[in-house]
């Protein structure tokens, strides 16, 4: 969970709104450092092959499907999101470049 100016945001369910579009074959959502809300939130998106999309076209969906405090404030493309050897998304992986110079783990 991730909490953004006070309003809690399921990661389960910001992931769900991101594959509904036809290009992405994964997602995972993170929440990275914000001096303003505390906690921004974040996707990491792996599109499938020979597909493209544009991080503003990711984030209008979302604010048309979630609304605006659950909507990704910014979007990272990758080849491949990094797994647990439980073959789970690996959110402290995902988190920790962002969190290293921060002295708490939450704002």
């Amino acid at each position: 969970m991730i909490i953004t100016g006070g309003f809690n945001v399921y990661c389960a369910e910001v992931e769900a709104g991101i594959m509904a579009l036809p290009q992405v074959q994964e997602c995972a959502i993170i929440g990275v450092p914000d001096d303003t809300w505390g906690e921004a939130v974040k996707a990491i998106v792996v599109l499938k092959d020979n597909e493209c999309l544009s991080e503003e076209e990711t984030v209008a969906h979302c604010k048309a499907k979630l609304g605006g405090v659950k909507s990704p404030k910014s979007v990272e493309f990758r080849q491949e999101i990094p797994k647990t050897p439980a073959g789970k998304i690996d959110r402290k992986e995902l988190r920790k470049p962002y969190w290293e110079k921060v002295d708490r783990s939450v704002h």
